[in-house]
């Protein structure tokens, strides 16, 4: 999202305008923010991110599915939607009344930070996220060290926060596995060591 400008709408004309010109946005606090482009490092590791997810669920064997950027997740408790670089979904996919494409029961969510995103993903949506009731993973991918951030759900409700580095491994039991963050950033162009 960044600091790109926004246009003020409601949901309904939201929706009109992401179908109108093809553009993702993110609508928050009724205002619609063009999703801007990323760069090629991002890129590489958003595609290292869902190609270790994909291969972890294995697709037609579990009852969990990894979406793409292209998965809009809405938070039902503050009305916003937001498009992360991964999300996964257990069961059967649930989506907004008002919006039939965007999810509302994610059990793990995926930002691979950047400079222009990085404050949003560790604030507002990290408040956000963790309103709907089915999460229970949110994870943060950095671009300038081999780390991610794991915040998983207790059962009692509370968080807790993790730091995975190199060498280490993101743990996802109840997901069937888990990432290690050596080959996260290896699939992505990166060798241990090196930086991003």
């Amino acid at each position: 999202m960044g600091a790109a400008e926004g246009l003020r709408t409601t949901y309904a004309e939201y929706l009109e305008l992401e179908q109108a010109t093809g553009v993702r946005h993110e609508f928050i606090d009724g205002v619609a923010y063009a999703m801007a482009g990323g760069t090629p490092a991002h890129a590489r590791l958003s595609t290292s991110v869902g190609a270790l997810f994909f291969a972890m669920l294995r697709p037609g064997r579990g009852r969990c599915r990894a979406y793409s950027a292209d998965g809009k997740i809405h938070v039902v408790a503050q009305g916003n939607s937001y498009y992360p670089d991964l999300s996964v979904v257990c069961g059967r996919v649930e989506t907004a009344g008002h919006d039939r494409n965007a999810i509302t029961n994610p059990v793990l969510v995926v930002e691979v930070l950047s400079e222009s995103t990085e404050l949003t993903d560790r604030k507002r949506k990290l408040r956000e996220y963790q309103q709907i009731t089915t999460l229970k993973h949110y994870v943060l991918v950095a671009q300038d060290a081999h780390q991610v951030e794991h915040y998983k759900r207790n059962d009692d409700g509370t968080w807790t926060y993790a730091l995975v580095r190199a060498g280490g491994a993101l743990q996802l039991p109840d997901l069937g596995g888990s990432i290690a963050i050596d080959e996260l950033y290896a699939a992505a162009g990166h060798a241990r060591g090196e930086p991003c």
